[in-house]
Formats: C-alpha cells, sequence, structure tokens
C-alpha cells in the first residue's frame, strides 16, 4: 500500500497502464479512505477524478472534484475539470456557475492563477458560445484575450462570434491587442469569411496545420501495400457531419450509389451523440460504421489501419470536431480533402483537393497544397431529401402579403459590410421589396435593422426566417424570389437547396474557392447568367430581375425544367466520375506518383498577407500584390522556389515531388 503521495501516484500511473483506469481508480479509493488527514487530499481526490473519468465514470469523477473543492477551495485545475464533466452531461448551466464561480474567486494574479483564469474564461467562452449566448461568449474571450493575447484557440473564437453576430469590423484591436496579433491568429474558415484572397487562405492553412495539429510520435508507411488495384478498393469518410447537417443532407445519396461490387464503403463518424434520420440512412447504405468519437487519434488511426483502408477520405477540413491529427498519422496510404472545407488544408498528409473547373480553374492550382483533381460539379446533393407537403405562408415566416422577397438565408457570419450596403441599394431601388435573412439572435436582428436604417432604409423591410426542420425549411424557398449571395464566402448547399426548390439565384464570382463555388454551382444548375464579376453588376442585375415583370418567373421556370437534367443534380455521373477519381489515385500510388505537398515559403507569404488583408475586410486580394514583397523579402533572406508566385514566372500548378519509394 502507497504510504506517501508522491508513491500513490506512482502506483496509480503504474497500474493505469498495467491493467485499467478502474483499477486506478481502486487505489485511489483505497489511500483516500487511510490518509484522511493527509494535507495532499485535495489531489488525491483530483487525480482519482481523472482516472475515473478515463474509466468511463463520469459520475464518480464530479462526486471525486467536489470532494477535492470541498478540502481545498482553492485547487484551481478542479474547477476546470468539474465545469467539463458538467457540460458533457448537457449540464451547461451548472459548468458555467462553476467557472464563474472560479473566475471571481482568483486571488491576485501570478503566472498559475493567470493560466487557470484564462482556461476558465475560454471554457466560459466556448459553452456561452455553444448555447447561443453570443454577446457574453465574446465578452468571455475577450477578456481571456486581455490577459494572453496570444491564445490561438480564444482569438479563433472571438473572430467567429463577432462575425456571426455582424460586428465590423470583425477584427478591431484595442489597448495592448493590436490588430494584426489578432489576425496572425485568425481560423482557416474565418479568414474564407472575411477576405477573397486564395494566397492568405493558404498561408493561414499551413500555419493552423502547422501549430494547432500536434506533429504524431510515428506515422505509418505504406510503401509495402503497393500493387494492382485491389478487388474492392476500402474507402473510408471521416466526418462528424454524418447526420442532420449540411454536409450529411448531401452526402446521403452518394453512400448510397456507390459500386459495392468495386469498393467497400467505411463510415468513420466523429460527431455529437445523436440518432437522426440522415445517421441511420447513411450508416444503412455503408459497408462499415465506426464510431470513433471516443477514440483518442493513436486509437482511431489504429482502427483505420486495421480495416484497411486504401484512400481516407476528410469530409471535415477544419470545421467543428474535425479529426485532422489522425490524417496526420497516415493511416491510409492515400488522403483526400473533399467537400467539406471549402479550401485547401496546407498539410503535409492530405495528397488531393477534389474540386471541379468552376471553384479551381486551370491556372488556380497553386493556391492549394494537394493535387487537384476535378469532377463535373464538386458538390453532392441528395434528389431524395424530403420537403414538407403543406404550402408555406408568408404570414407564417413574417413576410409581407405582397411585394418582391429577396432573400439570403446563409448564416449571419457571410455577411460583409460591402454586401450588406449592396443590398440596402437593391432594397432603396425596389419599391415594396424586403430582404428575408437567416435569424441568428435579437440582437444581431437589431444590429442589422439599425445599420439598415442608418443607410435610409426602413428596418422593417429586413424580415428574419426562424430556425425550421430541414423540410419545412426547404419548402418556404417558395416564399422567395431571388436568392442574394454573399461574398467573399458564398452559399454553397444552401444555393443547391434553393434552386432544387426552384429559387434563382444570384451570385458574385472571387478569386478563392469558397468565392466561387455559388457561381459553379448556379452554372451547373444551367443559369450561368446569374454570375456576376463586380458588386456594380451584382446591383444592377438584381434590381433588373426584381423590376422587369416575369424576370424572376422565368428564371424559376428555366431552373424547374433543367433541374433533373443539370449537372448540380446528376449523382449518378457524380458518383461515377468520383469513383474514377479514386481508381487515378491509387494507380498514382501504384507507380510510385503520389503527389507529396509542396509547403516551402507558405510562413512567408503569410507574414506578407497580414500586411495586405489588414483593415480590408470583405475585400478581394489580387496575388499579384504579393511579388513586390516577395522580393523584398528575397533580397534580404533568399527564398527557395515554390511554383506558386516565387520566383515570379507564369506557372500552371505547384511542384509536388514523387514520393519517396
Amino acid at each position: 500500500m502507497s504510504s506517501s503521495i508522491a508513491e500513490l501516484f506512482r502506483d496509480a500511473d503504474v497500474t493505469e497502464k498495467t491493467q485499467s483506469p478502474a483499477a486506478a481508480a481502486d487505489i485511489y479509493k483505497r489511500w483516500i479512505a487511510l490518509n484522511p488527514e493527509d494535507p495532499n487530499l485535495a489531489a488525491a481526490h483530483f487525480n482519482m477524478a481523472v482516472v475515473a473519468q478515463r474509466s468511463g465514470d463520469s459520475f464518480a469523477a464530479i462526486n471525486a472534484l467536489r470532494d477535492a473543492l470541498r478540502i481545498d477551495p482553492d485547487f484551481h485545475p478542479s474547477y476546470i475539470n468539474l465545469g467539463r464533466l458538467l457540460e458533457d452531461l448537457g449540464q451547461a448551466g451548472a459548468a458555467v456557475s462553476q467557472w464563474l464561480a472560479f473566475v471571481n474567486r482568483l486571488p491576485a494574479v501570478n503566472g498559475p492563477t493567470l493560466r487557470h483564469k484564462v482556461m476558465a474564461l475560454h471554457q466560459l467562452g466556448r459553452v456561452l458560445e455553444f448555447n447561443h449566448a453570443d454577446a457574453p461568449a465574446e465578452d468571455a474571450l475577450r477578456q481571456a484575450i486581455d490577459l494572453s493575447p496570444h491564445q490561438p484557440q480564444a482569438v479563433q473564437h472571438w473572430i467567429a462570434l463577432r462575425q456571426k453576430q455582424c460586428k465590423w469590423p470583425v477584427v478591431q484591436g484595442w489597448d495592448g491587442v493590436e490588430a494584426r496579433t489578432l489576425l496572425g491568429s485568425i481560423s482557416p474558415l474565418s479568414a474564407a469569411v472575411m477576405f477573397d484572397d486564395p494566397v492568405f487562405q493558404l498561408a493561414v492553412a499551413a500555419s493552423y496545420a502547422r501549430h494547432s495539429i500536434a506533429r504524431p510520435p510515428h506515422v505509418c508507411d505504406h510503401a509495402a501495400r503497393r500493387g494492382e488495384r485491389p478487388a474492392r478498393l476500402k474507402v473510408g469518410y471521416v466526418s462528424s457531419d454524418l447526420r442532420e447537417h449540411a454536409v450529411g443532407f448531401g452526402i446521403s445519396e452518394v453512400m448510397e450509389l456507390h459500386n459495392l461490387n468495386r469498393f467497400e464503403i467505411h463510415a468513420y463518424y466523429c460527431g455529437i451523440a445523436r440518432e437522426d434520420e440522415t445517421r441511420a440512412r447513411i450508416r444503412s447504405a455503408v459497408d462499415h460504421w465506426t464510431d470513433i468519437t471516443g477514440l483518442s487519434d493513436d486509437a482511431a488511426a489504429a482502427r483505420i489501419v486495421e480495416d484497411g483502408i486504401d484512400i481516407l477520405v476528410d469530409v471535415n477540413g477544419y470545421t467543428r470536431d474535425a479529426r485532422t491529427a489522425v490524417f496526420a498519422r497516415r493511416p491510409a496510404p492515400i488522403a483526400v480533402n473533399w467537400f467539406g472545407f471549402p479550401g485547401t488544408m496546407g498539410t503535409p498528409y492530405h495528397h488531393y483537393l477534389i474540386a471541379d473547373p468552376h471553384v479551381v480553374p486551370e491556372g488556380h492550382e497553386k493556391f492549394f497544397t494537394e493535387r487537384v483533381l476535378r469532377l463535373p460539379c464538386y458538390q453532392p446533393n441528395d434528389r431524395r431529401r424530403p420537403v414538407a407537403s403543406e404550402p408555406p405562408q408568408r404570414s407564417a415566416e413574417g413576410l409581407p402579403e405582397t411585394g418582391f422577397v429577396f432573400c439570403c438565408l446563409n448564416g449571419t457570419q457571410k455577411i460583409t459590410p460591402q454586401m450588406f450596403g449592396a443590398w440596402m441599394n437593391i432594397l432603396a431601388a425596389v419599391e415594396g421589396s424586403v430582404l428575408w435573412l437567416l435569424e441568428s439572435s435579437a440582437e444581431t436582428a437589431a444590429r442589422l435593422r439599425a445599420l439598415a436604417e442608418a443607410a435610409g432604409v426602413n428596418p422593417d423591410r429586413l424580415c428574419f426566417a426562424p430556425r425550421r426542420p430541414n423540410p419545412q425549411h426547404l419548402a418556404r424557398y417558395a416564399l422567395a424570389d431571388l436568392f442574394l449571395d454573399t461574398f467573399p464566402y458564398g452559399a454553397h448547399t444552401t444555393a443547391s437547396d434553393a434552386m432544387w426548390m426552384g429559387t434563382p439565384v444570384l451570385t458574385l464570382q472571387g478569386r478563392g474557392f469558397a468565392a466561387r463555388v455559388c457561381a459553379g454551382l448556379v452554372t451547373c444548375a444551367g443559369l450561368p447568367d446569374l454570375v456576376c464579376t463586380s458588386i456594380e453588376d451584382y446591383v444592377t442585375r438584381a434590381i433588373a430581375i426584381a423590376s422587369v415583370p416575369g424576370a424572376a418567373a422565368e428564371l424559376r421556370r428555366r431552373l424547374h425544367a433543367g433541374r433533373d437534367r443539370s449537372v448540380l443534380f446528376d449523382e449518378p455521373g457524380l458518383v461515377s466520375s468520383l469513383e474514377s477519381l479514386y481508381d487515378r489515385m491509387w494507380e498514382e500510388f501504384r507507380t510510385g506518383d503520389l503527389p507529396v505537398p509542396d509547403l516551402a515559403n507558405l510562413a512567408v507569404y503569410g507574414e506578407i498577407g497580414l500586411g495586405l488583408v489588414e483593415g480590408r475586410e470583405g475585400e478581394s486580394i489580387a496575388p499579384e500584390l504579393y511579388l513586390a514583397e516577395l522580393a523584398s523579402w528575397a533580397a534580404h533572406e533568399p527564398l527557395p522556389p515554390d511554383g506558386r508566385l516565387w520566383p515570379p514566372a507564369p506557372v500552371s500548378a505547384p511542384q509536388h515531388r514523387r514520393a519517396a519509394a
């Protein structure tokens, strides 16, 4: 039996490694029972909670943490862990109470208390955000950043919250915290929303991968697997969104149409623990469904290796609950970036990006570290999506009974001041029209209405669509006359939903992936005339469609007439092309031509990009603007050729070295 606290920790650690966490928890229980007066009793309770949680006994862990706090109310880590456990059990209010009690209890600031306070504020912000308390979440995160500005996760959440609330400019420094410092921690997704700059987006993705995804202790070597194509290629899809989510809705029919004589399909789910019809549909369509949510990165990678996956498809990218660290372990010979994230991953372990000629036209390959392969249309869609049969009513959606209805049912985080200004010009020119937006929060709605009034538009002409189940949401598109897209991050699945229901989409095409998706979808739906190349053209076209009698109805007629023949909704064609790309990937792997991403100079591009994008939210940044800065940098410090912009010579694609045998 352990006598000292040090011996207890040692014995419990050995027991956990050689037996199980539950066995280690028993050692703590015995020691605590026999040492009730030990001055380190709180630490023993805390450690017992840690191993109890690892054994799956969350309730025992909660009780142990409460015991630790009763013994020593200043044992700060107990507050952090207790709040997280309560959150995991759905007790968000109790979790917030724990963290607030901790923040308010902290004594004078020193190193440990500062770290603990920052951690508690970050947890507060995360949980408040998840529970749609956006303004308090933003405030908690700002306090955390004030205490320690160099916290990428806190900054990323803070930026995302301000985007969602339409607080412009989004990135604004304050005393002691510079805007450039904040921009330096921006997430790839927020960067795509904020700037149409494919060079900066590439650099941000690479920086995020380098700093946020830990380098694994080991990676798998698949050289011995090179050979002829197996009778059935094993393809694994990894995603947290194989459920009632835009990605789940879009990919459902793909899973059902795969040729199971030639492909063995695995789904690796890493999302929320909730059953729904979409999740059940996907699970029934694939050969194997594996929930890796509770597995460590090493364990998840080991499972994929055990399954013998040939091609592993990342259907998350840099989105919520992604398992990028699993891909870093290289559990399959081939890794693919498709559909979940509109841009490059910027990693050394994603080999291919699946795109189409619209989102990545010839000559744009240099903005991606992956080798670009193309489908006719990169986005899958579900032709079997359920639509509510009951006709929607304007009054039920808060819309006036008459007047032209412009809509934008994208998330509010995609709205930028430039596009909002364009919308106000459109409303001012089309008498009696309204703009129908997706509901976010009461505060955000009030903010947008105030901005409308400041622009000379009656704030009542902004209407907000409440959240609805997807079948009802799709049905209400019948009430909209024209969808006005956002920029630079346009509509993706939202645009496809609108056009499936017959609502035409007007879009502005940019340079980056996210700024080109909607233009590709509109073109593939048969309405290329609704793709604009300037904001002035966008405003003029919207006004013309609303002002010319029958113009919007004719666009709706064209959509309905061509829907079942369009490239956008040709799911059998998409799956056939996708499987051909998988065959090509295997052949390139077999012959030693698997691409090796070139990451040269991306840190330099990031530094230059920060200077170019600061103060230019919502704008399009020409890649040519980087050339003078690159030349200046190279005069000081030689730069290796990267096949992108340096040296400044015409190139068609990033150079990929052949993989080592």
